[in-house]
Order: structure tokens, then C-alpha cells, then sequence
């Protein structure tokens, strides 16, 4: 169903995680390509850490606390 017939999707920003956005979805890659997921919610990586670029595999989960973080 076409998005203007189902209403606005949600998305919701993780703080220090992906972007959550109702699907499915059709993302356009920064080298021009597109990626689609059908599931139900879709995480999209925010830290460009994810080895799925552009969907997130928890990398950013991964980061190293500095000092100054603390």
C-alpha cells in the first residue's frame, strides 16, 4: 500500500543508536544504489560503523568510552 494511502510512517531516532523507521522501506545508498526491507521495523545505521550499511548490526554498541565520556 503506497505510503499517502496508510498515512505517514514513524520514525524514531535512538539516541547513540540507528534510526527506526516503520516499513517496508526502499533506502537510497550514498553510491546510488537502493536496498529494501520488508520487516515490519527497520534499523537504519546512524554511525556508519554497521558492516550492513546501511541497516545496523548493533556496531555502535562496540565504541570505546573515553574520559572525557564518563
Amino acid at each position: 500500500m503506497p505510503t499517502a494511502e496508510r498515512g505517514p510512517r514513524r520514525v524514531t531516532v535512538v539516541p547513540g543508536g540507528p534510526v527506526l523507521v516503520e516499513g517496508p522501506v526502499e533506502l537510497a545508498t550514498p553510491e546510488g544504489g537502493t536496498v529494501r526491507s520488508d520487516r515490519f521495523v527497520v534499523a537504519v545505521c546512524a554511525c556508519r560503523r554497521s558492516k550492513r550499511f546501511p541497516f545496523c548490526d548493533t556496531s555502535h554498541r562496540k565504541r570505546i568510552r573515553t574520559r572525557t565520556e564518563e
